[in-house]
Parts: C-alpha cells; structure tokens; sequence
C-alpha cells in the first residue's frame, strides 16, 4: 500500500520526460503502444505504430505541447494525468454528440490517466487530478473539462477508467454537464 502524502507530483517535461518513459515502457508503451498519443492526433494522423507514437509524444513534449501531470513514488514515476487545451488536445470520443451539446469550449481538458500496475486503487488518479488542477491554476487557470466514465456506483476494470470515474471528479469539485457516450460525461470546474 503506497503512502499517499508521500507521492509528490511534477509536469512532464524534458527534464521528467526519462521517468514518464520509464513508466510507459514499463506497460508496453501504454494501451498497446499508445504512449498517450490517442488525444494529440486525429485518425487520419495515427500512425497506430508504438515506436512512431513515442517518437510523436517526445517531440511534442520537448515543443511544450504535450502536458500531464506525472505523479512520482520518490524519484519513480507511477501515474499521470493528461491535460492540455483543445488545440492540444483536439480528438476525444463521440465528439459529434459532443458538438452538438457544446456552449462553449474549455480552456483545457484532461483526457487521460494512467497508473502503474503496482499502484491501481489506491489512490494515484486522484493525486494526479490535483496535481493537474495546481499545474493549470500555476499556468493561469480557467475552465477545465473531463469525460469521465458514469460508473453509477459499479465496479468496472481499470483499463476503461483511462478517463476517471463521475465520482472522482465530484470530489475534486467538478460539475456534472451532460452525458456523452454511452457511459461518459461531459464535467467541468473553473480554477
């Protein structure tokens, strides 16, 4: 069991970008070789290739283009929390239900949590959500949107939570907005 008060939390970088590496590669580069590239490009621009998609999530890391925050177990990576404006960000699921719903678009979404296998349910995500939060406020702030999954109370495996769950996001001060998908929504907080 992983002492939460001793998890600390950096922004990926150049200077972190080796531990998330590390991480990544630990879990075979991340959702068969994603390397949490899924959100950055459209599906004309995949290239569905886990080499050609960590060279693609380096290079936007070193150009500031790629945002996360990385939760840290001493000087180990263990987690993260994607975040990034739309512009960054740009693909997301059912986005013409999505669209059709929209007031306006965010400032910055958070798309996407990982955590090591060794470190799952016991509180990382949430480590991480804060982590993101500070990071955005530390950038300016404004209005941050998440497409959690709607448990409704249900258990459901760790590898269809890469969005969080409704609940964790209702701690953390988020707003329900409508859903999205069959089992997502749309939540929002202004930091």
């Amino acid at each position: 069991m992983v002492a939460l008060d001793q998890l600390t939390v950096r922004a990926l970088s150049a200077d972190t970008w080796d531990a998330f590496a590390a991480l990544a590669e630990r879990h075979n580069g991340v959702w068969g070789g994603c390397w949490c590239t899924w959100f950055h490009t459209m599906h004309n621009e995949k290239t569905f290739d886990a080499v050609s998609n960590r060279d693609t999530k380096h290079r936007l890391v070193l150009e500031g283009r790629a945002h996360a925050a990385l939760v840290f177990d001493g000087e180990l990576a263990v987690g993260w929390l994607e975040y990034g404006s739309p512009v960054e960000l740009p693909n997301i699921y059912h986005r013409k239900e999505y669209e059709a719903g929209l007031e306006r678009l965010p400032d910055y979404r958070l798309t996407c949590f990982f955590t090591d296998r060794n470190y799952r349910r016991q509180g990382v995500s949430a480590v991480a959500l804060r982590g993101a939060l500070s990071l955005i406020a530390d950038a300016g702030g404004g209005l941050v949107e998440a497409y959690p999954q709607d448990t409704a109370g249900k258990k459901i495996t760790a590898s269809f939570l890469y969005n969080g769950t409704r609940s964790l996001f209702e701690q953390a001060g988020f707003t329900y907005q409508r859903p999205k998908g069959k089992n997502h929504c749309v939540m929002t907080r202004t930091v």
